[in-house]
């Protein structure tokens, strides 16, 4: 009968952290495998060593390769996976002998553990058990006395080894994060952290739990690293307002068209951060809510207000988010918090302005019909409250006249209807009848809708103020595809 292989999660270097499950197994096992990079025993060896007898094997798996170079015909990779093919080809020996084989791993044995890699070559034809490990940021945190994140906050786990870009990426949109693997990476690292805007409430930790255990200021530390050091970025609920007027920021944050999925990680981010929550009120319902924020809902109509109401906030010191749903800078938030800004006639010093984008509705209109925008098109608001109609009925020809497809935003409400039909006279007479148009309702949402009609059959009873229309331009066409769906494009190429 074959023995049984564990992966046995030593934890990060205390050995009073090893679970008593690990422990029992280590003190069962008839082989006690362990990983050493060097000439000495290795990390993982001394952790279980108060549970290792005397009388037990131990396999020492030594790493050809860590982070130097290497003359293996088949570079690192190549390097690696021999090692692991011989090394599990000698844990499968004990196995077929009937011994029970433990591998001993720091932290947990199925996070970035080299045990992974015996694993997969053994677990299909062996008995297996893993055991989990408590981890290096965890012990980080709790030596450093920080929470990690709250509540509905993200937490990321980013290795150190990926482009900084990706890091900065990483640090920037979670709400919390680890960078792990350090070492040479670690002057990169930092770089990424200060340019995302979280250098401020890095901590650095390295061999947390063990003897030689260090925990600083990201801030604090110089010169080289080991690789077995880790960068904690908790969440930023805690981080200290800034006192100061002026000292604030205001980021206009696109939701985009309906629920989370369309939500950006940037724009997850910023929400996140924000002390003071700012919109109209169906769309601060779409932000989860979070301890210490504040929220100020108000009615559609007063866009100058609100965004008045925002800048207040900021210079006061505050950091504050303006909610927008679909993209901040199509008929939304953006350019009504600009327009404050440039009323204000510079009294605003200090204040950060940022602009998120989000995912329009009429991308996501577009999308779930295809690639009606495939081409050269144009967006208009039919909304008469902030111009005149004969502006829009201007624009409207000049569209129709140079052939591209027309995004119709604001198409009618229960006041406005004539404007919508109007609108259609005017597309009618540069449009083929049979030109596809593109109905798009609430789209992301429960009551989601989508439905694909010629020009001149369209159902404009049933278009309200939650509706994007796309009408096509003279090339865009309506196929069926392979499940017979509708589908709608426009080439990219123009004839002629």
């Amino acid at each position: 009968m074959s023995g049984r292989l564990c992966g046995i999660g030593l934890g990060p270097g205390d050995p009073e952290l090893v679970t008593l499950k690990a422990r029992r197994l280590i003190e069962a096992a008839d082989v006690i495998a362990y990983p050493t990079a060097g000439r000495s025993a290795g990390v993982a060896r001394r952790i279980a060593a108060p549970y290792i007898r005397s009388d037990q094997r131990e396999l020492v798996m030594k790493f050809p390769v860590t982070i130097q170079e290497t003359d293996h015909p088949g570079g690192y990779e190549g390097a690696l996976r021999e090692f692991y093919d011989v090394t599990a080809t000698k844990l499968a020996d004990h196995l077929e002998a009937g011994r029970d084989v433990a591998v001993l791993c720091l932290g947990d044995p199925f996070l970035y553990g080299s045990y992974i890699y015996l694993h997969e070559r053994l677990a299909p034809r062996y008995a297996t058990e893993v055991v989990p490990g408590v981890t290096s940021y965890s012990a980080a945190a709790a030596a450093a006395g920080t929470p990690i994140a709250r509540r509905d906050d993200v937490f990321t786990i980013v290795p150190a080894t990926l482009p900084p870009e990706v890091v900065e990426h990483h640090l920037r949109t979670s709400d919390a994060a680890v960078v792990l693997k350090l070492g040479r990476t670690f002057d990169a690292v930092r770089a990424a952290a200060e340019r995302a805007g979280v250098a401020d409430r890095g901590i650095y930790a390295e061999r947390a739990s063990s003897p030689d255990e260090r925990i600083a200021a990201l801030a604090d530390v110089d010169g080289r690293v080991p690789y077995m050091s880790l960068v904690l970025v908790p969440t930023a609920t805690d981080a200290p307002r800034p006192d100061a007027p002026g000292a604030g920021e205001l980021t206009v944050v696109g939701l985009g068209p309906a629920g989370p999925e369309w939500l950006t990680p940037e724009a997850r981010a910023a929400l996140a951060r924000a002390d003071e929550l700012v919109g109209y009120a169906p769309y601060l319902d779409r932000v989860p809510v979070r301890p210490g924020q504040r929220r100020h809902a108000s009615d559609n109509r007063v866009e100058a207000e609100r965004a008045r109401l925002a800048l207040e906030l900021a210079a006061d010191g505050a950091r504050v988010a303006v909610v927008s749903s679909g993209d901040p800078g199509i008929f939304a938030m953006a350019s009504a918090v600009l327009e404050q800004v440039d009323a204000a006639n510079g009294e605003l010093a200090g204040v950060e302005l940022r602009v998120v984008p989000g995912l329009s509705a009429m991308q996501a209109a577009a999308a779930r019909a295809g690639a009606p925008l495939g081409h050269d098109f144009c967006v208009i608001s039919l909304s008469d409250q902030l111009k005149p109609w004969d502006v829009i009925a201007r624009r409207l020809e000049a569209a129709g006249a140079a052939d591209l497809a027309v995004a119709l935003y604001n198409p009618a409400s229960r006041a406005r209807r004539e404007g919508l039909e109007r609108a259609f006279e005017i597309l009618r007479r540069h449009r083929a009848p049979e030109t596809p148009v593109v109905v798009g309702r609430a789209v992301g949402s429960p009551e989601e809708s989508v439905s694909v009609a010629p020009l001149s059959d369209v159902d404009l009873d049933a278009v309200d103020m939650r509706t994007v229309l796309i009408v096509g331009s003279s090339t865009t066409r309506a196929i069926e595809d392979g499940t017979r769906t509708t589908r709608v494009y426009t080439p990219r190429s123009y004839p002629g």
